[in-house]
């Protein structure tokens, strides 16, 4: 939606620059959206688009695209999947171009209504976009709504859905009173609330006075036990999210999960009653998706409610940077391993391990303010530093929790700051500024100043002070040096999920197998590659074997080769976290108190 304005220079006159106006749309009303999905267009991978609306006046209509998803910092320039474009009156076809790349100009009208059509490219397995297959359509309002350039967001409209019988939809949307249709208030919410369209399995419960449901495609994906693993997961992490904030925002929840084995990870998305997920198959009940879970739904209190200012109120045409995505994004995953342990999904050394794991994760990225990180995501730095806010920003969080509890004698804590700038942010129709956050730091720290800790280790890159701080929470850190079976290899899952060597290490058990890059890793020894728990029983059955006959086998081209080798071991240094037998009383206090959510004595 940038517009693009010419200047010209005559003879030698110098260049004056003319003034940049905002494009601005004849008012529209009566905004009525319909998507069209079915097995045909799932199969060309593409959703079909109507918009129909009122004008008045003879003045052109401007209508864009966003070019970015809240929560995605990213440039996706959506109006790149549009095709097909056209606009109509009646019967008669209006003249329409375009002013920039992602604003189309519509004129003719004259007070007539107007029905646009196009269609929208949806084969792009992304979060943030719109994915169809012939039983299955997901997509973000963002990727197929368009609104009236200049005119503001605050205008209702209704999305109908047609799709074939028997096909389900899942949306946080109101629904209306004919069948699958829905409503919205303002363009804010109409983009904030994805769509899934299609055969996919969806069952709901109530948790925390909340109707919670569960939409995953493809139907059968999440069955029997890993189905009540994940309802598990939902009923023990979400009420210690609202106690943190003593309300819950949202009226249902929804979750939306794609398993698709094309995809090689897990990654989710927040909306305000909803998120999706993307997983690999291989992530189905692994409890690394309760952490998922549990940080896409804190989302619905930190980010898409209490934002920052720079977010306040969502602007769709172009980058916003904000310095504090640290607290945004890392704060929140503080609090999904919060909820975790506070939930009982995990005891207090599960969740020392995955702290421990993120200092060691940050240990290994270079050195890099969390306000430069939070800013330099919007170009995915190739350094390695685009995403660290979040491990970073979490262990910055929980270290602001053990000063605020220290300072306090455990009578507050982080709790109590995320509560009051969310009561003064989001309950005031605001976003919070960096000074908001400070401020709400010190005043529920009892007055203690932040202003040292915010210049060396938020907006410097000075290393965390552990040692210090655990202490005061009756936790230490320790570094201890471990010999283990390494193949010497990476890998990497194709598209149907097979793990594929990269990287070799010449001086590794694979390179002296034989083992080459492109090779589909089938076994090691007798334990499938494919299995969830390979890593953890090649190391427990080959931990103390060192120099043993080691058999690979790998699929090369169209056959299998068994290779053989020898166990190596190779050093490595782990840092683990461990509560300090005999601390002190306070420290002890502070300790159970991150734990299980509580304050005082």
């Amino acid at each position: 939606m940038r517009s693009h304005v010419l200047t010209a220079a005559l003879g030698l006159l110098p260049l004056t620059p003319l003034a940049a106006q905002q494009p601005v749309s004849a008012p529209i009303s009566d905004i009525q959206y319909t998507i069209t999905v079915d097995s045909q267009l799932g199969a060309a991978r593409t959703i079909r688009v109507g918009m129909r609306f009122a004008t008045t006046g003879a003045t052109p209509v401007l209508l864009s695209m966003p070019a970015w998803t809240p929560g995605a910092y990213e440039i996706s320039n959506f109006a790149r999947y549009v095709s097909n474009f056209s606009a109509t009156a009646g019967n008669a076809a209006l003249d329409w171009d375009k002013i920039d790349f992602d604003t189309w100009r519509i004129s003719g009208a004259n007070g007539r209504p107007v029905t646009v059509t196009f269609d929208v490219e949806a084969d792009t397995l992304d979060n943030a976009m719109a994915w169809a297959r012939p039983d299955f359509a997901m997509f973000n309002g963002t990727t197929v709504f368009l609104f009236p350039e200049g005119r503001g967001f605050n205008f209702a409209a209704t999305v109908r859905v047609e799709a074939p019988s028997g096909w389900l939809v899942a949306t946080g949307m109101t629904a209306a009173a004919q069948p699958k249709t829905f409503t919205a208030p303002n363009y804010h919410d109409l983009v904030d609330m994805p769509f899934f369209v299609g055969r996919f399995d969806l069952d709901s419960a109530r948790v925390s006075d909340t109707w919670v449901r569960l939409a995953t495609y493809p139907a059968g994906s999440v069955s029997g036990e890993a189905r009540t693993m994940a309802w598990d997961w939902l009923r023990r992490m979400i009420p210690p999210q609202v106690a943190v904030f003593k309300e819950t925002p949202f009226r249902t929840y929804t979750v939306m999960q794609i398993a698709d084995s094309s995809y090689g990870g897990a990654s989710g998305l927040e909306h305000q009653n909803s998120h999706v997920d993307i997983v690999t198959p291989f992530a189905i009940g692994n409890p690394f998706l309760a952490s998922l879970y549990a940080h896409e739904i804190f989302h619905a209190w930190n980010v898409k409610r209490m934002r920052p200012a720079e977010l306040w109120p969502y602007r769709y045409d172009d980058e916003a940077p904000t310095t504090l995505l640290w607290v945004s994004e890392g704060i929140t995953d503080y609090y999904a391993d919060l909820s975790m342990v506070r939930g009982g999904l995990i005891d207090s050394s599960g969740f020392f391990a995955v702290t421990a794991g993120k200092i060691t994760e940050v240990s290994q990225t270079r050195a890099v303010a969390l306000e430069d990180a939070s800013l330099s995501t919007w170009v995915h730095p190739t350094d390695g530093t685009g995403y660290i806010y979040y491990p970073k920003g979490s262990l910055a969080g929980f270290l602001l929790d053990i000063m605020i509890r220290d300072a306090t004698d455990n009578r507050r804590s982080l709790d109590d700051v995320m509560a009051q700038v969310y009561a003064e942010s989001f309950k005031r129709g605001k976003g919070f500024t960096n000074a908001d956050w400070w401020r709400v730091v010190t005043q529920v720290a009892g007055g203690k100043s932040f202003a040292d800790f915010a210049e060396r280790y938020i907006d410097g890159r000075e290393p965390f002070p552990w040692e210090a701080t655990l202490a005061l929470a009756g936790m230490r850190l320790v570094n201890d040096t471990i010999r283990e079976p390494r193949l010497g290899i990476s890998t990497a899952p194709n598209e149907a999920g097979a793990i594929v060597v990269g990287a070799i290490d010449p001086t590794g058990a694979a390179a002296e197998a034989g083992v080459r890059e492109g090779d589909v890793l089938i076994s090691v020894g007798n334990i499938a590659v494919e299995d969830q728990t390979f890593g953890q029983r090649f190391r427990q059955q080959f931990g103390s074997r060192e120099g043993a006959p080691l058999e690979i086998k790998v699929r090369r081209g169209e056959q299998e080769v068994t290779l053989q080798s020898r166990v190596r071991m190779a050093a490595r240094v782990e840092t683990r976290m461990e509560a300090v037998a005999g601390a002190g009383a306070k420290a002890g206090r502070i300790r159970s108190g991150i734990l299980r959510g509580t304050v005082g004595s």
